[in-house]
């Protein structure tokens, strides 16, 4: 026979909330390595014109900036994307009787 007889609707439904929770753990990680990659990319280029063997102090400061900025938009733009997916979610929801 099955195994699936040996499975409580219960215990289906934590396996399916576990793989859930390593997808959205392995989504965020994706992220935040995204965002580590263009601050990178983008305030270096940005800040060092001319690489050398150490950063001198306008650059530091230069970057520290550029990153505090390149952040705070990446927040922003999460955060209207997170509310967006939520509302789309809830709308959809309740067309169901359309």
């Amino acid at each position: 026979m099955s195994d699936f007889g040996n499975y409580g609707g219960g215990s289906m439904e934590a396996k399916k909330q576990q793989v859930m929770d390593q997808v959205r753990s392995e989504l965020a990680l994706a992220n935040a390595q995204e965002l580590i990659n263009k601050i990178n990319e983008k305030c270096f280029a940005k800040c060092v014109p001319k690489p050398g063997s150490k950063l001198d102090s306008s650059e530091q400061a230069c970057i520290s900036k550029c990153m505090d900025r390149y952040m705070e938009a990446w927040n922003i733009v999460s955060r209207t994307y997170i509310n967006r997916v939520q509302r789309e979610s809830q709308n959809m929801g309740g067309a169901g009787g359309l």
